[in-house]
């Protein structure tokens, strides 16, 4: 009897760009084609251009095909067989042994197939047709092709249905917990089943601790949904803090043979939102203190590696950030599985618009006129059931504390308005001309929100009582007038922190957080400041591809870090608010300058002025040993400034707590003589799994590690034996060098560089060259 796999697909497929009628034949000629490797985003590929769309990042899409060949066992026409593409952007149309499967145009949702009747012992060929006609479809970079894993599952036809495992915890204290399991059971053979269905909890050190089982008889071809709960002493519960998971094995047996057995990772906790007093995991007050975060990584474009996504994480946590919010779109499944594993509450996000079509900036950040193409066209076909498969996709992630059906919905005129105002403003609507701001009839009525969110809460509900409703509302002046906020179970505001106040009077049983905030210190203090505020979400935790504002510039500056992961000034301000660890930063700029550097190299006689971000109560600066002055009982969110000229040298800050530990930066003045290049990477060895991730940091330094800003220095880039250079990325959002080139500039003296393994054994190299500086190579073993 074969058991249930899960078998990887990512490897060995064949790519076109363009268009292609006999492409779904599984006798096509495809030799010619380029081969590829899964997860794939094309769009990436190529060159910047100023006649694709500023909102989605300069970048194309177009019409492009993908052909796999395969091979399965004997015997496999006696099984179930699933294809599961996790995100396809975007119309994609999947065919295989020349058999159409189906469509799917939202290009976030993960879908698939019963390939059961088409499949056969000994080659088979998936044939997918990928059609982004317009740029303009999107705000934000979205990328193009297979940019997520795709997979095909093999199954017994006495098996447990995909994805229809559920495990909820329904009460949790640290003496008990309590949770439930539900699974659909099928049984598509000719003959009644006497079953077994058993349930076995693992800690993380591999000890049960708790199973259960019960029978069960299953009908010919006919399923049934099996219902449980189980019971778990001292339960090690799920925070941020200490995010521990279990490991629950589900298991059919027919009389004594194993039929089938999945294995889901789950979390017991429990969470509510108090509209008096904010959030509560496990019974404890906390505040959310979360950054929001697009899909992309720069060069990478959408189609981004979970050990890319693991690293930037590891930034948030050193933040002090404990939540994420997916904007606006359903994320990549392993971006859910750190987020679980590394301890961050998640708003899981599904739309940026429904029925109505939003404005997309096509030639510059709110110059008119927009262009409208988008979502919207397969919302009333599609919508029902791309909620419903998030849903049931998502649902077993401890982290996810809300499900979000919609972002600025509401926002004013965008296209909906109502005569309750005769003109509204939105907070991006800078040089809205003022014909767009006034109510117009002939647009639809905001009212019709509300009957399209009582669809989608419901939708939700269905698939998931557990987790409360919410969407970020762009408007909620118009929005409580309509009823929309009353048709969610906690309401986000964007860009509103005016109206907490007021409205919380106003309706004190409603639950308000902020659902987008910009990274003013007034806007935080708004939250701990009133403690019926849960927390926020800054806009935006990294830089993202897209909502340009105008050429050159290709994507949106407003991060924390950069698109190399770099961290700027602005992530020491909110981390001397967020971080419970002592730390202290250095930064420095010209008097007459708004730019912040870390790095002390200027002319001779510039009057710069010193920043010394820290979440100490207690700061004193030195200039090459003597003090600039100390800095005392600093506010939440003050950062210490000196002023001086500049000397070269060495700057240092010092500070300290309350408990008179201290922390300090130093900063250098390089040698400009002698450059070298420094290059870190963050592994010596790589599985030759062809899909093992590392990052090279490199940076520009004198021979003592000094840092040397010069951006105008490249670098050249080479891989030798099995490995290779994913992209290099410089966090530089006005440069155009194409990803698909293996040179850049360094940025602010830095640059990344990620790699990926082929599947062959051995040593393997990455040379890193230079004009001016010396050359140096990375090395890594292949095990």
């Amino acid at each position: 009897m074969i058991l249930a796999k899960k078998i990887n697909m990512n490897m060995d497929w064949r790519f076109l760009l363009g268009e292609e009628k006999r492409a779904w034949y599984k006798g096509f000629n495809d030799l010619h084609w380029r081969a590829v490797q899964l997860p794939h985003d094309w769009s990436i590929e190529a060159p910047f251009s100023k006649e694709h769309s500023s909102g989605t990042g300069y970048l194309p899409g177009g019409t492009g095909w993908y052909r796999k060949s395969f091979q399965l066992q004997e015997g496999i026409s006696e099984k179930k067989v699933n294809l599961t593409f996790e995100g396809a952007y975007q119309n994609a149309q999947v065919w295989i042994n020349s058999y159409y499967l189906g469509r799917r145009p939202y290009g976030y949702s993960t879908f698939s197939f019963d390939v059961s009747d088409f499949v056969q012992a000994g080659h088979n060929v998936i044939s997918v047709r990928i059609d982004r006609p317009s740029t303009s479809d999107s705000r934000w970079f979205t990328g193009t092709g297979i940019y997520r894993d795709v997979f095909l599952t093999v199954q017994n036809k006495v098996r447990l249905v995909p994805e229809s495992i559920f495990f909820y915890t329904k009460s949790s204290n640290e003496q008990k917990g309590l949770v439930a399991v539900e699974a659909i059971i099928e049984n598509v053979t000719a003959f009644k089943k006497e079953l077994t269905i058993e349930y076995i909890l693992y800690d993380e050190h591999n000890n049960i601790q708790s199973e259960r089982s019960r029978p069960l008889s299953s009908g010919a071809n006919s399923s049934e949904k099996v219902e449980i709960e189980i019971e778990v002493d001292s339960p090690k519960r799920w925070h941020p803090d200490t995010p521990n998971l279990y490991r629950l094995i589900t298991r059919v047996l027919d009389q004594e043979e194993l039929m089938d057995e999945q294995t889901t990772n789950v979390g017991i906790r429990s969470f509510r939102f108090d509209p008096e007093n904010g959030f509560y995991i496990n019974e404890e007050s906390t505040l959310l203190k979360g950054v929001c975060v697009h899909h992309d990584a720069g060069t990478l474009g959408a189609a981004v590696p979970k050990e890319v996504w693991r690293r930037r994480l590891g930034k948030f946590k050193d933040l002090g950030a404990n939540a994420i919010r997916m904007s606006h779109n359903p994320p990549t499944p392993n971006l859910l599985d750190l987020c679980d594993e590394m301890g961050f509450f998640v708003i899981d996000e599904i739309f940026d618009e429904w029925e109505g079509p939003k404005n997309k900036w096509s030639t510059g950040h709110n110059v008119y006129p927009p262009k409208h193409d988008g979502y919207f066209e397969h919302f009333p076909e599609w919508g029902e059931r791309d909620v419903k498969d998030w849903v049931v996709r998502d649902r077993n992630h401890p982290s996810i504390i809300s499900w979000s059906i919609g972002n600025e919905i509401d926002y004013p005129n965008d296209p909906y308005c109502h005569p309750s105002f005769k003109e509204m403003t939105g907070n991006n609507d800078k040089d809205k001309p003022v014909e767009e701001r006034r109510y117009d009839p002939n647009k639809p009525n905001a009212e019709r929100l509300v009957s399209i969110s009582k669809k989608l809460v419901a939708f939700v509900k269905e698939m998931d009582t557990t987790r409360p409703v919410t969407a970020a509302l762009a408007y909620p002046e118009l929005s409580n007038v309509t009823g929309l906020s009353d048709t969610l179970d906690i309401v986000g505001y964007n860009y509103k922190e005016h109206l907490y106040e007021q409205d919380h009077t106003e309706n004190n049983n409603k639950v308000i957080y902020g659902s987008e905030n910009g990274h003013n210190v007034e806007n935080w203090l708004e939250v701990i400041n009133r403690p019926y505020i849960s927390g926020q979400f800054l806009w935006t935790g990294i830089d993202f591809l897209g909502e340009a504002h105008g050429w050159p510039i290709r994507g949106s500056m407003i991060g924390l870090l950069d698109l190399a992961g770099n961290e700027k000034p602005r992530f020491y301000l909110r981390k001397s608010l967020w971080s419970k660890e002592l730390f202290g930063k250095l930064t420095v700029g010209k008097v007459d300058s708004n730019e912040e550097n870390f790095m002390w190299d200027f002319d001779a006689n510039d009057k710069v002025i010193i920043r010394g971000y820290t979440n100490g109560k207690k700061v004193e600066c030195f200039l090459n040993g003597r003090s600039l002055g100390i800095k005392e009982n600093l506010k939440i969110g003050e950062v210490p400034e000196w002023e001086t000229t500049f000397q070269k040298g060495e700057l240092k800050l010092v500070v300290s707590d309350l408990n008179e530990a201290t922390y300090e930066d130093v900063l250098c003045t390089p040698n400009h003589e002698d450059y070298q290049i420094k290059a870190i990477s963050d592994k010596t060895q790589l599985l030759a799994n062809g899909e093992d991730i590392s990052h090279i940091e490199v940076s520009l330094t004198d021979q003592q590690g000094n840092k040397v800003i010069n951006d105008f220095e490249r670098i050249d880039v080479s891989a030798e034996g099995a490995i290779e250079i994913l992209g290099i990325e410089n966090g530089n959002l006005s440069d155009l060098t194409p990803y698909s080139e293996s040179y850049r500039n360094f940025h602010k003296g830095h640059l990344l560089i990620y790699i990926r393994s082929k599947k062959e054994k051995g040593e393997a190299f990455i040379h890193i060259g230079s004009t001016n500086a010396r050359n140096t190579k990375v090395s890594y073993t292949m095990v």
